[in-house]
């Protein structure tokens, strides 16, 4: 059979072909129209299957081309468990489109056909938040959602560890991890204005919740001051808040200066001094001593509406904070004298809901999620796009990159790594 005869879409109408759900080069190069028309014509698990998979993102195919529809193909078949199938569909070359260079791990299936046994439950609200961190040795993943509950995620086997942590009355909209005393803790934020501690290796809330904010806490970062690990929590009552997580007590006052909900928060070393970086709704980007609780030069000025994520990394010597707005920018800033690097990473079409760091073949990166579904990654030493974007059947509200990235998107949560 030849390659022509696939990218057609006419492979069920040839002599001896195989049945269409047998073939993948179809699924990813057949015309929709082709395709959806041939979705009832087959019998068996294998064939129900095929058109379960197709059906999940169907919205999407009609404008995606193969490329993209590859890509949501093998996504949505490691949603409803397959992961074979999805490694199979990855594989399928398309004529004029580079392979794929990430591959799915493993995806929850909170929202596909609960007949398909193999797909993993989750979440039952949109994922709000995700973090990664180490229990006893397994990478794991911490999710937060509108449905309240905080689950763990081996990043391994993609099964959930433990049962929901509950205790949250309202959205959990923000997570982060760190280690206490040895042990590696989630923290949370969420709509009810607390912020808890949990102890991942019990699943265990740690003490009591952390009160003071009068506003949802939109978002939570860790780090270290004076060899005890902090909390830092952003919130709609237009404060900055640090808490000491071997106490349970805020340390200092508020950090205050922003004129509208702090919504994003990270960490950083700066010349030897740690350091919060928040991202306000008014557009602005702040930089604290987390000694001193005091601002460090003036806010960073440049995005054109709300600053919705922050995280940081450092690029040839050099600490630098990538931003994530409502203007559909990212911007990259040397923390070091407070100065943007370089002109607006573009791309976007949406909200940039959130930003993470991490490497691929040792190149420092930021990965960038957005409500126009897709995950970009870009090189923090070119400021160039790394390879095509990734495109997602809902918008992505988090993400996280430890190795793999880890993509919250709709109720959905899923692994990818690079293919070697």
């Amino acid at each position: 059979m030849s390659d022509d005869a696939r990218l057609d879409g006419l492979v069920s109408g040839l002599p001896g072909a195989r049945e269409w759900w047998a073939d993948h080069g179809l699924l990813v190069n057949g015309t929709p129209e082709r395709v959806w028309g041939l979705l009832d014509s087959g019998d068996g698990p294998r064939a129900r299957l095929a058109a379960a998979v197709y059906r999940a993102s169907a919205r999407v195919h009609w404008d995606a081309g193969p490329g993209a529809r590859r890509q949501i193909l093998a996504l949505d078949a490691a949603r409803y468990g397959d992961r074979e199938l999805a490694a199979r569909i990855t594989a399928i070359p398309v004529k004029g489109v580079p392979d794929t260079q990430w591959g799915v791990d493993w995806a929850a299936g909170a929202e596909v056909d609960a007949r398909f046994r193999d797909a993993m439950p989750g979440h039952v609200g949109l994922v709000c938040a995700v973090a990664t961190g180490v229990v006893d040795g397994r990478c794991v993943a911490v999710t937060g959602s509108v449905d309240r509950t905080v689950r763990v995620w081996d990043l391994t086997t993609g099964q959930q560890v433990g049962k929901p942590l509950t205790g949250h009355t309202d959205t959990v909209w923000a997570v982060a991890t760190g280690v206490v005393d040895g042990r590696c803790v989630a923290v949370t934020g969420s709509v009810d204005r607390t912020v808890r501690v949990w102890d991942l290796t019990t699943g265990q809330q740690v003490g009591k919740p952390l009160t003071g904010h009068t506003d949802t806490v939109w978002a939570v970062a860790t780090g270290v001051v004076d060899g005890r690990c902090v909390a830092v929590t952003g919130s709609g009552d237009e404060t900055v808040r640090v808490w000491d997580l071997t106490t349970g007590q805020q340390v200092g006052k508020p950090l205050t200066g922003h004129t509208s909900s702090a919504w994003a928060v990270a960490t950083e070393m700066v010349n030897d001094r740690p350091v919060t970086i928040t991202g306000g709704i008014d557009g602005t980007v702040r930089v604290w001593d987390l000694t001193t609780g005091k601002p460090v030069g003036q806010p960073l000025t440049g995005h054109d509406a709300g600053v919705l994520a922050v995280a940081t990394r450092v690029v040839d010597g050099r600490p630098v904070a990538v931003t994530g707005s409502s203007d559909l920018t990212v911007r990259v800033w040397d923390l070091a004298n407070g100065k943007q690097i370089g002109p607006p990473l573009q791309g976007h079409t949406d909200w940039v809901r959130t930003v993470a760091t991490g490497a691929v073949d040792d190149r420092p990166v930021a990965v960038t999620g957005s409500y126009d579904k897709t995950l970009r990654l870009w090189d923090l030493t070119t400021h160039e796009p790394v390879g095509k974007e990734l495109v997602f059947p809902e918008p992505i509200n988090a993400a996280s990159m430890a190795g793999q990235l880890v993509v919250g998107f709709g109720q959905e949560v899923a692994t990818m790594s690079p293919l070697t």
